[in-house]
């Protein structure tokens, strides 16, 4: 009997965070195509890479979407690749969400669009694809940036003159009623010169180089937020590294946004210190920019790697969050974790919501902010005993993912078809 009782409310605990899960806003990342005319270091989709590129036939992608609003899934993301290359599918993809009562939709750029800003016709040619976008029920339109200095970002992206391009644009985008986000993703050249040439091997204490890189990388930070908000951006995000761990490489990327170049690889006290670095800037320009980056999740990222060890929230991966693939049209729990194909979305049933969340493997943002920003609120329920002892040992960072929640708010949960609300920010 004494045996019996503990498996019953363990039974019964799993039950209710089920439960709960089911009632969180889904989300899936559907990858319509792995084209790509960008000339990216840190992307194994790149240009020069050399392989058969696929994209997902309409049809298939259209069941995805229904089955999708069936399942009352919020969230849809449509990448690439670069997804502006199916443009006319790609809108047909952002209608159909709409007709599912999908409220979340997102789609962005690598900005090959907006080159050629001087020559006649650019207002007119940005204008109609501005137009275009904006009249489907998109909410959140984001463009590729991937440092403070336009000329590295050129280069690294093989688009001369994107970056004067980008500041004509937005303009555009505004009159039209869409708000692009700037998206980074973080890699040794973001700070330009001041990240890009620093070296362990220069330094004859480690820990010398793991302050030189926070200060690089606060600069940095500095620097790119500056950037993008002199360009005209009102919501900045940032990617963490594609990359997995040097030392440990135990997941199997479906998504090829990722490489094994130096440009995105990192150790993991070198994660610590470039989250850290990035936790520390973020509250300088909070209320001049909408920043989607929640400092709970970069919290819970420098705790892990500094050692403490299922320091943040599981990722709902598989969960509530599925991401599929153009080169197989398959769901995975996301873009990671390749060994675990579930066959074709529409045959999902609830079964890969019965799984537990347990996985920490990588630094995907697109499941890990979320699921650092829903656990709190899962715990309170189904664990509130357990909640309770993670607020006692970790008070500030209840405080912090409470502050997360009231900023996101402040920012109208970052709408990218409304302007900001400055004077509200300011008061988070």
């Amino acid at each position: 009997m004494m045996n019996v009782l503990p498996a019953a409310a363990e039974r019964l605990k799993r039950k209710w965070r089920q439960k709960l899960i089911r009632s969180l806003p889904g989300q899936v990342v559907i990858q319509v195509t792995d084209k790509c005319n960008a000339a990216c270091p840190q992307c194994g989709m790149r240009i020069s890479s050399d392989f058969t590129r696929k994209s997902l036939a309409r049809e298939d992608v259209f069941k995805i979407i229904d089955a999708a609003g069936d399942r009352g899934v919020k969230a849809i993301s449509f990448t690439g690749g670069e997804p502006l290359l199916v443009l006319d599918d790609l809108c047909a993809y952002m209608d159909r969400a709409g007709e599912n009562g999908i409220p979340f939709i997102r789609t962005g750029t690598n900005g090959f669009l907006f080159r050629g800003s001087p020559k006649p016709g650019f207002r007119d040619r940005i204008g109609k694809l501005a137009r275009q976008v904006a009249a489907t029920p998109v909410r959140n339109f984001w463009i590729s940036l991937d440092s403070c200095d336009s000329k590295i970002h050129e280069r690294m992206r093989g688009f001369k003159g994107i970056v004067e391009g980008i500041e004509k644009a937005l303009p555009i985008f505004h009159d039209e009623g869409l708000y692009p986000s700037a998206n980074l993703g973080i890699n040794r050249n973001l700070g330009g010169d001041l990240t890009r040439n620093l070296d362990p091997r220069d330094y004859s204490d480690p820990k010398d180089y793991e302050q030189a890189l926070y200060k690089a990388y606060s600069k940095g930070f500095s620097k790119f937020y500056k950037k993008v908000i002199e360009l005209g951006f009102t919501i900045a995000n940032a990617c963490y590294p594609m990359s997995v761990d040097p030392d440990q490489e135990d997941l199997e990327a479906v998504y090829a946004a990722t490489c094994s170049e130096n440009i995105v690889r990192f150790s993991q006290k070198e994660k610590k210190m470039i989250f850290k670095a990035l936790k520390d800037t973020i509250p300088s320009f909070r209320e001049k920019i909408r920043i989607f980056t929640p400092l709970a999740s970069l919290d819970a990222l420098i705790r892990e790697y500094g050692g403490k060890t299922a320091s943040s929230f599981p990722c709902q991966g598989g969960l509530n969050y599925h991401f599929i693939d153009s080169q197989t049209g398959n769901t995975f729990p996301c873009g990671y974790r390749g060994g675990e194909n579930f066959g074709k979305y529409w045959h999902l049933n609830g079964k890969t919501r019965d799984l537990q969340p347990d996985c920490r493997l990588c630094d995907w943002e697109c499941f890990r902010d979320p699921s650092e920003l829903a656990g709190p609120v899962l715990d309170l329920f189904s664990s509130p005993l357990g909640l309770v002892k993670k607020t006692a040992r970790d008070p500030l960072g209840v405080k912090t993912w409470a502050r997360d929640l009231l900023y996101y708010r402040a920012c109208g949960y970052f709408n990218g078809r409304s302007a900001p609300d400055y004077r509200r920010m300011s008061r988070v």
